[in-house]
């Protein structure tokens, strides 16, 4: 199917590239598996706009993205509240909508959560590499062209316009995402929290980090009480490969996420946070307030049934169908803002 020339980049914005669900099975290669840091978002973006859950999309992060709609384009945000502006109208999230050709689109400043999804029905149509067309960002590989987005570049799509949902699709109040200011998040013990004093284990659970400016989307360097390794315990550990999710303790004992560009590291993984709670992740901004809760196995494997259920409940029961007209807030709640 012959592709379409469909999103123009305006303005860049201070990160955005395409991203899918990632590329696995290369990590022995040192190859990380990249990929969309808020999947469930960036996956319900793609149902929204007819596409399968894996397809390629847009991450942006915080403010500063304007794309202009080179042909009518079926599109839907979701994941962060950045204030989507369709030609100085504010544009309602978590549905679907056509932008006109012609029209921009533009991502003003951050109300809550820290990175937003563009799904573009028929998918961004670029290379797939290692199976993937997420962009690897240190590497330089995959994406387009290996790199973020840049002013002037050209997307392209197969069929952006979908007939078959020109009226759109918008998500129920109940399945969208809340993104606060103050995290609780869901990990389990280990592989190496036998290696840290039964103090720094109690302070793990029970103080209260900070997110600080020094994150990314290799992991996010956390600001609070440190922890404290036993005194027999070397400051480092022979490196091995790591999961998205593990919490690692370097030498100055302030904990640090891992995300999705790292795959090897040389310090303690205190505890990881669980696959349910990964999302979230790509959604805690500088300043943001986190709080750790240990559960079991158990009960993680039943969160993250929980969340896959919702995504399968989207994939089969029809969406809240709306008119192309409605998907603008109205003036009145936009002062409100």
């Amino acid at each position: 199917m012959a592709a379409t020339a469909c999103i123009k980049i305006l303005a860049p914005g201070l990160q955005t590239s395409v991203q899918d669900l990632g590329r696995f099975g290369h990590a022995r290669f040192g190859v990380a598996h990249s990929g969309a840091l808020d999947s469930f978002a960036m996956r319900t973006g793609n149902l929204l706009v007819g596409n399968p859950e894996h397809e390629a999309c847009l991450e942006t992060l915080l403010m500063g993205l304007r794309i202009e709609a080179l042909s009518d384009v079926l599109i839907a945000v979701t994941g962060a509240d950045l204030r989507p502006m369709v030609d100085k109208r504010l544009l309602k999230m978590w549905g679907s909508c056509i932008l006109e050709k012609g029209q921009v689109l533009g991502f003003t400043q951050p109300a809550s959560g820290c990175r937003a999804y563009i799904a573009v029905g028929g998918g961004i149509k670029v290379p797939s590499v290692l199976g993937s067309k997420s962009t690897n960002l240190p590497s330089g590989f995959g994406g387009f062209e290996g790199r973020m987005l840049q002013a002037e570049d050209i997307l392209f799509a197969a069929s952006p316009h979908d007939k078959r949902f020109e009226k759109g699709c918008t998500l129920t109040a109940g399945d969208i995402p809340f993104y606060p200011n103050r995290w609780n998040l869901r990990v389990m013990w280990g592989p190496q929290d036998n290696d840290f004093k039964r103090t720094a284990r109690d302070t793990f659970i029970t103080a209260t980090y900070r997110a600080s400016t020094d994150a990314d989307r290799t992991g996010i360097r956390l600001d609070g009480l440190p922890l404290e390794r036993k005194e027999d315990m070397p400051e480092s550990i022979l490196s091995e490969g790591v999961v998205s999710g593990s919490i690692q303790v370097p030498g100055d004992g302030k904990p640090i996420i891992i995300l999705a560009e790292t795959v090897t590291g040389g310090y303690r993984k205190i505890a990881t946070v669980i696959s349910a709670d990964m999302p979230l992740l790509g959604q805690i901004k500088p300043g943001d307030e986190i709080a750790f809760r240990t559960v079991s196995l158990e009960n993680a494997r039943k969160a993250l049934r929980e969340m896959e259920s919702k995504i399968q409940r989207l994939k089969k029961k029809p969406l809240l169908a709306s008119d192309n007209s409605n998907v603008f807030a109205e003036t009145a709640q936009l002062r409100k803002r």
